[in-house]
């Protein structure tokens, strides 16, 4: 078969890029993955570094480990690399990725929540490209990242040259050999420790010290110097120093335009000092700290494509008791010029690295937040645990907003440092509760205008009330308070955070997180309520259906039977005894004696009770209790009569007044409405649906609406006939005497010499 009559072969591109294959494609496609051996000699033989990057780009999945080996399951095959992260995020103390103060080695990074049309999204803008220093998509911003960190992947750099070879090479063959030893290095420290140690030999200078510029909005591209400082990445470095020594050391931090590495940042031009101790900036307590004395100096910016200081390198002493030398000047200007575009690359790689871990961690604790949204304590201590691991400072709260009233606090729930070290932390579900002083003005503050506070020096703010740290031991040096909104956008909380760790200040970037966590927070919170109230609603539903199923409402037809009983006299019927008895009484005996107290207590002409109403009432109520042991009806038939007794056998009635008897007389009749003959502590740990309505005093509270639903119910209505004010203040009575029958509640009030 000739070449022009040969069924056309598309080339690899093209077939790659179409995404319906035709017949002749789809054999072709599955004879490929019979012989995957020719297809790997293929794409090794013929494969472009933009088809590698492509495949590169289509297969890469977020992993949270920092390289892949060969070996690796990416390598063989593996799509996902599962997450090793405890199951669950439920428990109290969670782990930590990464800590926020690690974010500020690569600058002020950018806003995670922008504003699009008046919409908080976490959507970049569209003429922002992620990650995007000041350096433009032309130069070394884009491009630097990805082009060194795919050579440092491929594994094959050249070995670096002894020290020994390199001093037998001349000038720009030690400058090209000591450039390619810096070209593909990305890591910041490792970066500047091989460029002091090079320059030291570049210059035959005994000791190096290299500081990078840190503040501003990052990286030397605004002209704002306030917040610019210069901080020792590697300090007193010699050709014996180690990086692992070198990172064991605390660093150092220069303010912009003080001493000699200030005033070189700041200038943009190089010093060079034949003797350091006659040169007034020079600060002799550096030498009185390391112990060793400084006779010539050379310090030199580090400058970037645009020409801005993005750090500054020096070298002390040069070999031979000689100064260093207008020539020493442009071989360290010119080593440094490629320097300068290696730090711009490594800081950018960085920055981007950050921007990855900050996101991740981002996403965890979004899936921590709506994993498990069973209570709001349950959520707020884990918006509390969480924040405080991630920010590492002293105390956190969350102060939620009373909806009726939106300038005060509902609930305010905090976590101390010493807290998660606490022996019950592992079992803990919710965190403490009103347990520090409220700084009012400025949590009141944000919660009324949504405004960020971020106040370096808490006791130099007007705003910040001095007296909640007197006698609590504890002293707010720093705060940093910020809104917690629905997704409508409603103030619903605020969080705030407190002495931030190492003495330091919360920055821009906490500001960022944390305004990106309380989206995340404000939406839990939210769903939490929705969820209690869904709870709620559910028990009270179940509990109304357990009602209707087992009670009703006394009929008609009753009511009249009871009506046209005779009812004896309170004397016959020995009303008046402490120690009545009821053992003999029928019933309907209990029911009449119940219509002869209202009469004698002369409530019926008092409040214009319908006869026939308060007989079907008395009936209703009696059809409410249960047949427990205990708790039944008789039992509120004798508490009654008791407090009918001791009304009319005392001045009571005098003290308390027509309205007060009467709540309490009701009160008694229905203090056990509808018990199932178990308690409180029971109902709890059972998680009845009655638990989940009312946390303190179940069966009392259940008892009170009870006892609501029937004076309301038709034709049991007896108190229809008072005025509002009178029956507001039945209604309080009643929910005081029955609430109070909680012996919980009772002995804690009760003084303890009674």
């Amino acid at each position: 078969m000739t070449a022009e009559t040969a069924p056309s072969t598309p080339p690899v591109g093209e077939a790659a890029g179409e995404c319906n294959y035709d017949p002749e494609h789809a054999r072709m496609e599955a004879w490929l993955d019979e012989h995957p051996n020719f297809v790997q000699d293929y794409f090794l033989r013929k494969a472009t570094r933009q088809i590698v990057d492509a495949w590169l780009v289509s297969h890469a999945t977020p992993a949270s480990s920092s390289l892949t080996g060969p070996d690796s399951p990416a390598s063989q095959g593996s799509s996902t690399i599962p997450c090793t992260s405890r199951g669950g995020s439920g428990a109290a103390t969670p782990v930590r990725k990464i800590s926020a103060h690690e974010f500020e080695r690569g600058g002020l990074l950018r806003p995670l929540v922008n504003t699009i049309d008046g919409t908080p999204t976490f959507l970049s803008p569209s003429n922002e490209s992620p990650g995007s220093g000041c350096v433009g998509a032309s130069g070394t911003g884009e491009s630097g990242p990805h082009g060194a960190g795919a050579e440092t992947g491929g594994g094959s750099r050249s070995l670096r040259r002894s020290r020994n070879e390199l001093r037998h090479l001349d000038e720009k063959e030690l400058i090209f050999e000591l450039v390619k030893d810096i070209c593909n290095d990305l890591d910041v420290r490792s970066l500047c420790h091989k460029i002091l140690q090079n320059v030291s030999m570049l210059l035959r200078a005994d000791r190096g010290s290299l500081f990078l510029v840190q503040g501003g909005t990052g990286g030397g591209c605004s002209s704002d110097t306030e917040s610019r400082v210069l901080v020792s990445k590697l300090f007193d470095v010699c050709s014996r120093s180690t990086l692992q020594e070198m990172e064991k050391r605390e660093e150092i931090r220069i303010p912009w335009g003080t001493g000699i590495v200030g005033f070189v940042a700041e200038s943009g031009e190089p010093v060079n000092i034949p003797d350091a101790y006659k040169d007034d900036r020079f600060n002799h307590d550096i030498d009185a700290m390391t112990g060793y004395k400084t006779r010539t100096l050379l310090c030199m910016p580090i400058k970037d494509l645009n020409g801005d200081v993005i750090g500054v390198a020096q070298v002390i002493n040069k070999q031979g008791e000689a100064s260093f030398t207008s020539n020493d000047e442009k071989i360290f200007s010119s080593y440094l010029q490629f320097c300068g575009i290696g730090l711009r690359n490594a800081q950018l790689y960085e920055k981007s690295q950050l921007e990855v871990k900050r996101n991740q961690v981002l996403l965890d604790l979004a899936r921590m937040i709506f994993e498990e949204q069973s209570t709001i304590e349950h959520m707020v201590y884990r918006i509390l645990t969480h924040t405080q691991s991630l920010i590492q400072c002293q105390r956190v709260q969350v102060l939620l907003v009373h909806e009726a009233s939106k300038g005060s606090f509902s609930r305010v729930f905090d976590l101390e440092a010493s807290d998660l070290n606490s022996e019950d932390v592992d079992s803990r579900i919710s965190p403490f509760e009103s347990r520090f002083p409220i700084n009012i003005g400025i949590t009141g503050h944000v919660a009324t205008t949504g405004e960020t506070v971020n106040i370096p020096d808490a006791y130099q703010d007007d705003r910040f009330d001095k007296l909640v740290d007197e006698g609590t031991g504890f002293c707010h040096r720093n705060i940093l308070c910020m809104a917690i909104k629905n997704s409508s956008g409603q103030i619903i909380g605020v969080i705030q955070l407190i002495n931030k760790y190492d003495n330091m200040v919360f920055t821009k970037n906490d500001e960022n997180f944390v305004e990106a966590f309380a989206i995340f927070c404000g939406m839990g919170i939210h769903n939490t309520h929705m969820y209690e109230k869904a709870v709620i609603a559910m028990a009270k539903q179940s509990v109304t259906l357990e009602v209707l199923s087992y009670h009703a409402s006394a009929t008609l037809k009753d009511a009249k039977r009871l009506k046209s009983l005779l009812v004896p006299s309170a004397q016959n019927l020995m009303l008046h005894d402490l120690k009545f008895d009821d053992i003999n009484f029928s019933d309907d005996d209990t029911l009449k004696a119940c219509l002869r107290m209202f009469l004698d207590l002369d409530f019926i002409e008092r409040f214009h009770i319908d006869y026939e109403v308060l007989c079907r009432w008395l009936l209703s109520v009696k059809k409410n209790y249960r047949n427990v042991t205990y708790h039944n009806w008789r039992h509120a038939f004798n508490v009654a009569q008791m407090m009918f007794s001791i009304i009319t056998a005392t001045q009571w009635w005098k003290i308390f007044g027509e309205i007060e008897c009467l709540g309490l007389m009701i009160a008694c009749l229905c203090h056990d409405l509808d018990h199932r003959g178990t308690n409180n502590s029971f109902q709890i740990k059972a998680s009845s649906p009655l638990a989940q309505l009312y946390s303190t005093s179940t069966m009392e509270h259940h008892h009170f609406d009870q006892c609501i639903m029937i004076l309301n119910s038709q034709g049991n209505q007896i108190l229809s006939n008072i005025s509002s004010e009178e029956y507001s203040r039945i209604i309080k009575v009643l929910e005081d005497a029955i609430l109070s029958t909680d012996l919980a509640v009772y002995f804690s009030e009760v003084p303890s010499s009674i």
